[in-house]
């Protein structure tokens, strides 16, 4: 899975949690929504997303920018 997906998924999975969390817990956690929103906006100037560098620390991109889960091959 390109990284570019997986981030897309991941903004729209956890969306939909802080919706659904601010429907059945608090009304609060409608900060969270705004809170991805607003980093979706910086990344798409900026260039930066934190999930991406995240995701490179735990060696789960590849070279060629895609998703490998369960970290850098042992192999390489």
């Amino acid at each position: 899975m390109k990284t570019e997906s997986f981030i897309r998924i991941l903004a729209g999975v956890m969306i939909l949690l802080s919706v659904a969390l601010s429907q059945f817990i608090d009304v609060r956690w409608l900060w969270f929504t705004c809170f991805i929103g607003l980093n979706l906006i910086q990344s798409a100037i900026t260039g930066f997303c934190p999930p991406t560098y995240v995701l490179g620390k735990l060696g789960w991109i590849t070279p060629d920018g895609r998703i490998h889960f369960g970290g850098a091959s042992r192999n390489a």
